[in-house]
């Protein structure tokens, strides 16, 4: 019979027989355990100093595809480099960036770095991004857009019989332009209707269309239209 202590990992060594029986196995409490074997990596790490630019170029590599701001810690872990090195290396690039005067800046925020387009290109940042949508509206689409507005939601006939003129072609520029879209049928007629867009109103700088600006002070007066409708104008 074998007398044996618990279960280990640690180190055992034969005992000296016991009442001619088989040896008893010492157990060596205070040995370490065996040292586990090396796990290997799924990926090979990259050695950036191969690369064209080093590390250098791989900060700049990995900024141009982030959405968001990233930290030093994210860059550091992403390049496979020390934390002090890349800190060192996007700081520098942050500097070098506006000692040259770049249409781009190295910005630190949010806790993180994100390369921005520089504030003085914004015009021209801002022509290439709407793309011509800043042009200016005809007399006509600005007539229909404000009867949208102030009657909205309406048809393109009754925006036409306000007006007078056919307005399909003025209501597919507006709706193409983001600043009106359909709202439905009306239950009635079946017609389609349409209303201002949020676009609108971010482009006029309001919040609602009840901050629009009321349109009693900008009519004639009762007399005003009398004259007018006994001249048959109306």
């Amino acid at each position: 019979m074998v007398r044996m202590t618990q279960p280990t990992t640690a180190t055992e060594t034969p005992g000296q027989p016991r009442d001619g029986g088989a040896p008893v196995l010492l157990v060596d409490l205070t040995a370490p355990p065996p040292p586990r074997p090396a796990v290997p990596a799924d990926e090979p790490a990259v050695d950036v100093t191969t690369l064209p630019s080093g590390a250098r170029g791989a900060v700049e590599a990995v900024l141009m595809v982030v959405d968001e701001p990233i930290d030093d810690v994210a860059l550091a872990t992403a390049i496979g480099l020390p934390l002090e090195h890349v800190t060192g290396v996007v700081t520098e690039l942050a500097a070098e960036y506006d000692a040259q005067g770049r249409g781009f800046e190295l910005r630190r925020v949010a806790g993180g770095w994100r390369v921005f387009s520089r504030a003085e290109y914004a015009p021209v940042v801002e022509r290439f991004v709407l793309d011509g949508q800043t042009a200016k509206l005809t007399q006509a689409a600005l007539e229909t857009l404000a009867i949208v507005a102030y009657r909205q939601p309406v048809s393109r006939a009754r925006v036409g019989a306000v007006r007078g003129v056919n307005v399909d072609a003025v209501m597919r520029t507006l709706t193409s332009r983001g600043l009106v879209e359909e709202a439905g049928t009306d239950p009635e007629t079946g017609a389609v209707l349409y209303r201002t867009t949020r676009y609108f109103l971010h482009r006029i700088g309001l919040s609602s269309i009840e901050e629009l600006p009321a349109l009693a002070p900008y009519l004639p007066e009762v007399d005003v239209l009398d004259e007018l409708a006994t001249g048959g104008v109306l």
